[in-house]
């Protein structure tokens, strides 16, 4: 990978991966901003790191920031930083993401959960690469590479009017395609034994072999939460191997047990009629965004528009009852 450090899990042999992999070196070359898309865990942020380090500005800062975390009224400030005194608790000057990023890559995960606003104030940048901190009436420019990331097509929510088509043309310079793991043949074999090499150091333990059986099973599963879900089942696996081989069993594995939807409702005897109505209403609430989440594929918007709520108001909902969408996202 060139002047990159390794970067655990981005590895593959695999035509998918091998066809990636000389895509990413070209854009890597260009220094124009990219948006990277594909499914959860397969590896977006990987491949912007490897975009960064193997670019020119490889010896400057690799700064990431998650927009979904980002509430609507700090945006500005987590991006731009603030000035003294901007608001009542600003009792020093903050620098902001893009100027931490100063000479190197801002990378924007989740760049489609952006709000109206957030998305017009980061239009704004880069159209010019200028900005003002909160409370400021100096202008100031940054030199950074801007790189962004989605889980899903973002030209589609283009068409369905949720996302600035302005700001999608400016983030779509160059377009990179993450393969799900499902997509990459034998990787998932490889970089399994990885996960047990790097397990292995970090633990100090002996080293183990994959069962046939896991092989099969590694082969035959379609990891709907690609490498990051690989990652973290063979190492649970290989921790809690006490043979010579790590024997992953035949179950369900925790990420289809969570997409099934719960049929059943076993209500507590010792409850009061109005504890029992809010447990009954709770466990309904619950049920009927698990069905939700199931029909839309994962996808908060679209559940949203089924139910006739407000995308945020369904997003705390789904926050309150602890359903993560990434789990109920097609494989």
């Amino acid at each position: 990978m060139g002047k990159q450090p390794l970067l655990n899990g981005f590895i593959g042999e695999s035509p998918a991966f091998r066809k990636m992999l000389a895509i990413l070196a070209r854009v890597a070359r260009y220094d124009t901003t990219v948006l990277i898309s594909g499914e959860t865990g397969s590896g977006k942020e990987m491949a912007a790191r490897a975009i960064h380090y193997q670019g020119q500005r490889h010896e400057r800062p690799f700064i990431p920031v998650n927009c979904g975390a980002l509430p609507d009224h700090l945006v500005e400030n987590e991006l731009f930083g603030h000035a003294r005194g901007a608001y009542t608790d600003a009792r020093e000057n903050q620098l902001g993401l893009i100027a931490q990023a100063e000479g190197g890559t801002l990378f924007l995960d989740e760049v489609d959960t952006l709000t109206a606003k957030a998305q017009v104030s980061l239009l704004r940048f880069l159209q010019d690469g200028q900005y003002r901190r909160l409370g400021s009436s100096v202008v100031e420019s940054a030199d950074i590479r801007v790189v962004a990331a989605c889980n899903s097509d973002l030209s589609q929510a283009v068409d369905r009017h949720e996302f600035r088509a302005d700001l999608y043309y400016r983030l779509a310079a160059m377009e990179l395609l993450v393969p799900p793991l499902r997509e990459r043949e034998h990787d998932v074999v490889l970089l399994a034994r990885q996960v047990i090499a790097e397990a292995a150091r970090q633990y100090r333990l002996a080293v183990k072999d994959l069962h046939a059986d896991t092989v099969q099973w590694l082969l035959a599963y379609a990891w709907p939460g690609n490498v990051r879900e690989l990652q973290n089942r063979i190492q649970r696996e290989f921790l809690l191997c006490d043979g010579p081989d790590v024997l992953v069993r035949e179950r369900a594995p925790d990420s289809d047990r969570r997409r099934q939807h719960d049929r059943r409702l076993a209500l507590p005897t010792t409850l009061n009629f109005n504890d029992a109505k809010q447990y009954v209403l709770h466990a309904f609430e619950r049920s009927q965004l698990q069905r939700l989440m199931l029909e839309s594929a994962g996808n908060v918007s679209g559940a949203a528009r089924l139910a006739g709520k407000e995308r945020r108001a369904l997003g705390k909902l789904l926050k309150k009852h602890g359903i993560e969408p990434e789990q109920f996202r097609h494989s």
